[in-house]
C-alpha cells in the first residue's frame, strides 16, 4: 500500500463480498449451454452467474461510483480472487469518465489475503505481497466480514479522504457482511461458488462465468 499523502479517495475491492438478489431456489443454468474446459466436467453442478450478467452488474456499479466520487482514485485490489473484478471495474470506470466528462484519475493498487484452505475460512488472516503490510494478522472468516474489519482497519491509518468497499458477491449467511458494503454485485446463498477468478485451491480461476462447485465431487476431493 504504497501512495502519498494527497487526500485520495478509495475503493477497496474483495473477493467474496450485496444488492441484487440471487433466491436460495434458484438452480443455475444448465452447463449444457455454456463452453468450458473438458477437465471440469465432474466438477461443475450449473452456471450461476453468466459473464454478461456479471458485467451488467459491474458497469452499474462503476456508474455509482463515478457518480460518487470527485476526482481522485485509489483502488486497492485484493488479490487473487478479486482481480478480474477489479480489472473489469476499473476498465468501467475509465470508459463512463471519457465518455461522460467526468474523468477519475485512479490508480490502483495490490494487496493478497490468505485466509482458505480448500473451501474453508482458517484462524489466521495473513496479507501478502507489499512489505509494508505483511505485519497484520487477525482472526478471520472472510464470509462475515472479519477479514475485511482487520484490512480496512488498516487502511485508515493513511488518513484517506473517503473510504469505500465493493465487492462483486456476498453470502447470505447469519452475521452476513453487508454492513461493510458499499457497493455490492450479488447477494447469493451460501454456496461454495468458482469462477471469474474465484478458486478452489487456486483451479478455475480461469472460468469467465461463476459456476457452483459440484458438491458431489467436492466431498469426494475434500476426505
Amino acid at each position: 500500500l504504497l501512495y502519498d499523502k494527497f487526500n485520495w479517495n478509495f475503493v477497496n475491492v474483495c473477493d467474496v463480498l450485496i444488492q441484487s438478489q440471487i433466491k436460495d431456489e434458484w438452480p443455475g443454468h444448465s452447463v449444457d449451454l455454456f463452453t468450458y474446459p473438458e477437465h471440469y466436467h465432474d466438477d461443475i453442478e450449473s452456471v450461476y452467474i453468466p459473464h454478461g450478467v456479471i458485467m451488467d452488474r459491474i458497469e452499474c456499479l462503476a456508474s455509482s461510483i463515478q457518480q460518487d466520487f470527485e476526482d481522485h482514485l485509489v483502488v486497492l485490489c485484493v488479490l487473487k480472487g478479486g482481480y478480474k473484478f477489479c480489472s473489469d471495474l476499473v476498465d468501467f470506470i475509465k470508459v463512463l469518465g471519457r465518455n461522460s466528462g467526468k474523468y477519475l484519475e485512479t490508480r490502483v493498487e495490490f494487496i493478497r489475503l490468505k485466509s482458505y484452505l480448500n473451501d474453508r475460512s482458517t484462524e489466521e488472516l495473513h496479507i501478502i505481497g507489499s512489505p509494508d503490510l505483511s505485519f497484520l494478522r487477525g482472526k478471520a472468516m472472510i464470509d462475515t466480514g472479519k477479514t475485511m474489519t482487520a484490512l480496512l482497519k488498516h487502511v485508515v491509518t493513511f488518513e484517506p479522504k473517503m473510504v469505500k468497499v465493493a465487492g462483486l458477491l456476498v453470502k447470505r449467511i447469519p452475521n452476513m457482511a453487508e454492513t461493510l458494503l458499499d457497493y455490492v454485485g450479488f447477494e447469493i446463498p451460501n454456496l461454495f461458488v468458482v469462477g471469474y477468478a474465484l478458486d478452489y485451491n487456486e483451479y478455475f480461476r480461469d472460468l469467465n462465468v461463476i459456476w457452483v462447485y459440484s458438491q458431489v465431487h467436492h466431498k469426494i476431493i475434500s476426505h
